[in-house]
């Protein structure tokens, strides 16, 4: 079986890789010379685990092909897969769908025989019409069918979503089109993976409502945590407390300083704008995107306060900077707002991350210092505040970490230590939705004078 993907992303990338992996003939189509050169010199243009030796593995065995040209890609290809971006449109949150549109377009003109046209990019409800309606507008002799088959994919854990999905959705009203993506996806039918056949706006919706049930969990448990903060009670018991329920489950219910990536803050965005269109507005999505912008925001005034109302001239390491661990995604990153808002207040920034300091260094301020590794961070700060939770920061030694540092104290913004231990250590540690100490006491005027700060508001 051969098909085509158009669009060499993470989307595009892990599914036409793990299709070649499924026996599928994959050929990618990629117009970023850049992208497409790294691509066919075995470089991978994203960091996934994995990605790399699954991508090799493919080439080598011819399975797995990268091109730019979309007429050679989809001739004899019994589906095409569109796979390129979505992003927020500026100014109104709605879907950018021009990418997906051209691609429609290019289609039509140079297909051939009959073809399933599938979006796996997330998209409105509504494309596949419309992507129908502009293939059958310039072509109206070509023989096809549209089909949605939304990914489901967690940056961090990619391949195994794909491979071990808790469920594939493809919607399309043609039952030839439901034979050919059956086939394709037969290796999945053998480990009894639920196929959720459908209509394609009912599979358009499934992964905007997906996403945003997700991502409300996720600011649910944020507000819980601001509440047991103020109260005195412990978040992660709560989150135990109900996630034991069933009808709950304990997944997506650990508290943070909110959701960045690249599908719960433009997705929700869309869902909205989607049901305000359709004149049903989804009151508890809209409040999802307010409060999590809102919590983003605000974490870098949470630090400034519990450092007693002021970093000027203070040194804080901040460790991890992409939006969530074993990615190098830094889109609506938590970090982007924090780090600014601690520069804006005068801090000296030490910042690390394993994996995303490339993406990293365009988006943050100029006069931060970019280090090797967290100890290196951690290394004469007076402050340590933690973003993201690698695994390795978990790994940290807080003797350790204490004796780098020049001041105690700790933000830990993904409670990835044991608040008793860090006190043994000597730190004032604050985190998320748990006890913690009062803030710090203001600079003395003479400290602030000698810190550069100015003594009259």
């Amino acid at each position: 079986m051969r098909i085509a993907m158009i669009g060499g992303g993470y989307v595009g990338l892990v599914s036409g890789a793990c299709f070649a992996a499924f026996g599928v003939e994959v050929r990618l189509v990629e117009t970023d010379r850049g992208k497409l050169a790294a691509l066919r010199e075995g470089r991978i243009p994203i960091y996934e685990p994995g990605l790399d030796d699954l991508v090799s593995e493919n080439v080598a065995a011819g399975r797995l092909q990268f091109g730019d040209d979309l007429e050679a890609a989809i001739d004899g290809a019994e589906a095409v897969f569109i796979a390129v971006g979505t992003p927020s449109r500026r100014g109104d949150g709605h879907a950018d769908l021009s990418y997906v549109y051209a691609v429609a377009e290019q289609i039509a003109r140079v297909a051939r025989d009959y073809v399933v046209i599938v979006t796996k990019s997330t998209v409105p409800v509504g494309t596949g019409r419309r992507i129908a309606e502009i293939v059958r507008g310039l072509r109206p002799d070509l023989d096809f069918d549209v089909a949605s088959n939304p990914e489901f994919l967690r940056e961090g854990n990619a391949i195994g979503d794909f491979m071990r999905p808790d469920r594939v959705v493809i919607g399309t009203e043609s039952e030839r089109a439901r034979a050919v993506l059956r086939t394709l996806y037969r290796p999945l039918y053998l480990i009894e993976t639920p196929i959720v056949f459908t209509g394609v706006e009912t599979a358009e919706l499934i992964k905007y409502a997906a996403n945003a049930f997700l991502a409300m969990k996720i600011s649910f448990i944020n507000e819980i945590a601001t509440l047991c903060e103020n109260v005195g009670g412990d978040v992660h018991d709560v989150a135990r407390g109900i996630g034991l329920d069933g009808r709950i489950g304990p997944k997506f219910l650990h508290p943070g300083p909110g959701f960045g990536g690249s599908c719960f803050p433009k997705d929700t965005l869309a869902l909205a704008r989607i049901a305000q269109d359709a004149n049903a507005p989804l009151r508890l999505v809209e409040t999802v995107v307010a409060v999590n912008d809102a919590r983003k925001a605000g974490m870098g005034a949470r630090i400034v306060a519990g450092c007693g109302g002021s970093v000027r001239g203070r040194t804080i390491a901040v460790l991890g900077l992409t939006f969530k661990p074993d990615t190098d995604d830094m889109r609506d990153a938590p970090s982007l707002p924090v780090v600014w808002h601690l520069a804006g207040d005068g801090a000296k920034l030490r910042l690390f991350d394993p994996a995303g300091m490339e993406q990293a260094r365009s988006l943050m301020p100029d006069n931060v210092a970019w280090c090797h590794d967290a100890l290196d961070a951690a290394t004469g700060a007076d402050v340590l505040v933690v973003l993201t939770e690698w695994k390795e920061f978990r790994a940290l030694d807080p003797a350790v970490l204490k004796a780098r540092m020049a001041g105690s104290v700790v933000f830990d913004l993904r409670n990835i230590f044991d608040p008793e231990a860090m006190r043994a250590a000597g730190f004032r540690y604050f985190s998320v939705g748990r006890p913690n100490p009062p803030p710090a006491e203001p600079p003395a005027p003479a400290e602030r004078a000698a810190l550069g700060e100015p003594l009259v508001a």
